[in-house]
């Protein structure tokens, strides 16, 4: 098992969803509400006047074998529209009940 945070411009909300849903990536907890900034382009997103924009965030579980169609599904979002932002981090997960 393996586990993902995937943080997002707000407008790529329904596409990361749709995403999992495409995966079969059922269970998953989002944050709507993120402030950040990218480690390497774009706007910081803060959520102030100066910096309108915000973030959400996703976390989940998923088997190993749906990994490398997940980052290349995240990876296509951000290619299309490359000022908006999405990563994805990727970790083991030991044990879950």
């Amino acid at each position: 098992m393996k586990g993902v945070f995937i943080a997002f411009d707000q407008a790529h909300r329904d596409a990361v969803i749709d995403t999992l849903d495409h995966l079969n990536c059922r269970g998953f907890s989002l944050i709507e509400q993120m402030q950040g900034r990218g480690s390497k382009t774009g706007d910081p997103h803060y959520g102030t006047h100066a910096w309108a924009a915000m973030n959400s965030g996703i976390i989940t579980i998923v088997n190993d074998n749906i990994i490398e169609s997940l980052l290349a599904s995240l990876k296509k979002i951000d290619e299309d529209a490359p000022m908006l932002g999405i990563r994805a981090f990727v970790w083991n997960i030991e044990q879950c009940y």
